[in-house]
C-alpha cells in the first residue's frame, strides 16, 4: 500500500453551480476552507448584441466583500465595445474592431481612481493565410510584443511570441515564448 501523508498540507474544496440560458448566463462557487468559506458569483445578462454582467466575492471569515465588479458591452459583426468598473475605484474600456476580413485591431485604456497613472494599449492582428497569424501589441510603458501563430493542422496551433522592453532595448530582460495548443 501506499500512503499519502496529508498532515501539514492545506485542505480544501470548491462546489461550482452554473445556470446558463439564451439570454442569461449564472455562477455561483464556493470555496471551502478552514477560515471559512468565500462565495464567488457572476450574473451576465444580454440582448440584441448589448451584454452587462456583474461579479461579486463575499468572505465570510471577514464578512467582506472582496469583489465588487461591473461591465457593459456592445457587439455588432465587426465591432465590440467594452466598459468595466472594478471595486468603484478602477475604471476601464476596450474597443475590437474587425477592419476587414485580414485585419483586427484593438484599443484598451484603464485607470485607478487616486493615482493618475493610465494605462493604455493598442495591438493589431494580421491573418496571412489560413493557417497563419502574426499579432503586434503596444502599451505606454513601451512593452511591445509581437507573435506568430501558425495552425499545424486542424486542432493543432503552434505559437511563437516576444515581449520586447522598448525602454531597456539593450539591457536584456525580454521575453521569449512557445505555445502548443491542441484541440480535442
Amino acid at each position: 500500500a501506499v500512503l499519502f501523508p496529508f498532515w501539514g498540507r492545506k485542505k480544501s474544496g470548491k462546489v461550482k453551480s452554473a445556470y446558463k440560458r439564451e439570454f442569461v448566463n449564472l455562477g455561483c462557487d464556493v470555496d471551502f476552507d478552514f477560515a471559512g468559506p468565500t462565495i464567488h458569483g457572476a450574473a451576465v445578462v444580454g440582448y440584441e448584441g448589448w451584454l452587462a454582467g456583474y461579479q461579486m466575492s463575499f468572505d465570510t471569515a471577514k464578512s467582506k466583500m472582496t469583489q465588487n465588479n461591473f461591465a457593459v458591452g456592445y457587439k455588432t459583426g465587426d465591432f465590440q465595445l467594452h466598459t468595466n468598473v472594478n471595486d468603484g475605484s478602477e475604471f476601464g474600456g476596450s474597443i475590437y474592431q474587425k477592419v476587414s476580413d485580414n485585419l483586427e485591431t484593438a484599443v484598451n485604456l484603464a485607470w485607478t481612481a487616486g493615482s493618475n497613472s493610465t494605462r493604455f494599449g493598442i495591438a493589431a492582428k494580421y491573418q496571412l493565410d489560413k493557417d497563419a497569424s502574426i499579432s503586434a501589441k503596444v502599451n505606454n510603458t513601451s512593452l511591445v510584443g509581437v507573435g506568430y501563430t501558425q495552425s499545424l493542422r486542424p486542432g493543432i496551433k503552434l505559437t511563437l511570441s516576444a515581449l520586447l522592453d522598448g525602454k531597456s532595448i539593450n539591457s536584456g530582460g525580454h521575453k521569449l515564448g512557445l505555445g502548443l495548443e491542441l484541440e480535442a
